[in-house]
């Protein structure tokens, strides 16, 4: 590498490493401030800034999960998204978008669109600078970091944002023996693959969770009519929206419980209360959401754990509901006989000599395994979260530094509670954060899009203030310098 190859900034350097939601909304955040505090870098090889994995899906079949009215950019205008939709018209063509009583469910892309229209004139202004490349390696050099680019290219920062992507779902152990077959998807996310499936194919879907749901719609927008086995160790499918709008339910954070167990009464017993003051069980959960910092801080380390192994499951699949229109396929799906989902688990696979996939599994509660012959095998078990800091280049070479290390719960970075990561001394890194769903193991909830908005903005609070301490120590040392300067 050629020196010329090292850009090294004459003026204080923010750099986000990913340009989706998180990191696009921490450069918003950043860039919005009145007194620009330093000038910000953001890394991402996609054109579009705020689209990442899940907004930049051109799939008509994938729509927003929570009504527009929800989404925004800045926790101050919690209806952002659906004033801009209101100004724009730009959901006014799309017939499916309206449902459930009015409310409004766009296309992913929309929203995708709308982030990249708030970031947009910052770029123009030259507040934010794009740079379209991705992230391979990093280290720390004094007081920065030092950061190589796959085209070659090596930036220095005095803040580092890490706002990687969501990975693709780790591979089940059962299925590494045909990893590697034509007819095996392990990136659920390369939805231009699913071209490759005939009408007729036989699909197993590894996975029965809102990225199932997907796949699923996008299969039946494409025509196929074939068996569809979706699978997972419950059999649990995400859930929807109540028919009409309602309002959270249940106190849980004045005096938040301190066990798993007393945990599980109080929401037991919160549903029962809501529903017999006639709320569906969505009011219950969407309290739970909202209090999840204060409940997820008053547990133990243990328990979080425990919270993990026997709840984690049935969380997702009522937090993380899928919009009306995807959950109608799959109603239609079911009711059609095309579209089963079953509770098993995977026992072993095998390549058939005509191309086909072999997979042995066996049904919950049940001692008897089963083989069945699939064309097709598309694994959408979620993020692979618990292994990122193996297999994204850029962190993986941060852990070999001793800058981060996996979080003891298996979700992501290990961060502090200001967003920094913390190193393999267990130190937090004061000009290294975390900013979106890699944080999670320590603030509870940060899936879904309010969560993350308001995490970005703790991010690139955190970040401004930790640039303006830095610029008060500078002055403060040239004050020094210049007291104790000889006389002449």
């Amino acid at each position: 590498m050629t020196p010329s190859a090292v850009r090294v900034p004459a003026e204080p350097t923010i750099l986000i490493v990913g340009g989706g939601y998180s990191g696009a909304a921490v450069a918003f955040h950043l860039a919005r401030r009145s007194d620009p505090v330093a000038h910000i870098v953001v890394v991402e090889p996609r054109e579009r800034l705020g689209g990442g994995l899940a907004y930049s899906s051109p799939d008509p079949s994938h729509r927003v999960n929570v009504p527009a009215r929800r989404m925004s950019l800045s926790t101050e205008e919690p209806d952002g998204f659906s004033r801009w939709l209101d100004e724009t018209q730009a959901a006014a063509a799309d017939g499916e978008a309206l449902a459930l009583g009015g409310e409004l469910f766009p296309q992913r892309s929309v929203f995708g669109r709308y982030v990249e229209s708030r970031v947009a004139p910052f770029v123009r202004a030259g507040r934010i600078e794009q740079i379209r490349a991705r992230a391979v390696a990093a280290r720390r050099e004094g007081a920065r970091y030092r950061v190589e680019l796959d085209d070659g290219r090596v930036l220095v920062a005095d803040a580092l944002v890490l706002a990687a992507t969501h990975p693709p779902p780790s591979i089940p152990g059962p299925l590494r023996a045909i990893a590697d077959r034509p007819g095996f998807y392990a990136n659920p996310y390369d939805t231009d693959r699913l071209d490759e499936i005939a009408p007729q194919d036989r699909v197993l879907v590894v996975g029965t969770g809102l990225t199932m749901a997907d796949t699923v719609a996008s299969l039946d927008r494409r025509g196929h009519r074939g068996p569809i086995l979706a699978l997972s160790r419950h059999g649990w499918r995400s859930r929807g929206h109540p028919a009409r709008p309602v309002e959270a339910f249940g106190d849980f954070s004045s005096k938040p419980a301190g066990t798993v167990g007393e945990l599980f009464r109080r929401v037991r017993a919160e549903l029962a209360s809501a529903a017999s003051d006639g709320l569906p069980w969505q009011a219950v959960f969407d309290a739970l959401r909202q209090q999840g910092p204060a409940i997820w801080s008053a547990l133990p380390a243990p328990e979080r754990a425990r919270l993990l192994r026997h709840g984690r499951t049935l969380w997702d699949v009522h937090r993380f509901r899928i919009a009306p229109q995807v959950e109608a396929v799959l109603d239609r799906s079911i009711a059609e006989g095309t579209l089963a989902v079953i509770a098993a688990s995977l026992r072993s696979s095998a390549a058939e000599e005509d191309g086909a996939l072999s997979v042995t599994l066996r049904r919950r509660h049940q001692s008897v395994e089963e083989t069945r012959t699939f064309d097709r095998i598309v694994v959408t078990t979620g993020p692979g979260h618990g292994d990122v800091t193996r297999t994204d280049p850029l962190l993986a070479s941060l852990v070999a530094e001793g800058e981060i290390g996996p979080d003891r719960l298996g979700l992501g970075i290990h961060t502090s509670r200001e967003s920094r990561a913390i190193g393999s001394d267990d130190r937090a890194r004061p000009s290294l954060f975390v900013a979106g769903p890699l944080g999670r193991a320590t603030f509870g909830e940060l899936m879904g899009l309010p969560e993350v908005t308001a995490s970005a903005e703790r991010v690139a609070d955190g970040v401004a203030r930790f640039i303006e301490d830095e610029r008060t120590v500078e002055a403060q040392t040239i004050v020094a310098d210049e007291t104790f300067l000889p006389a002449h």
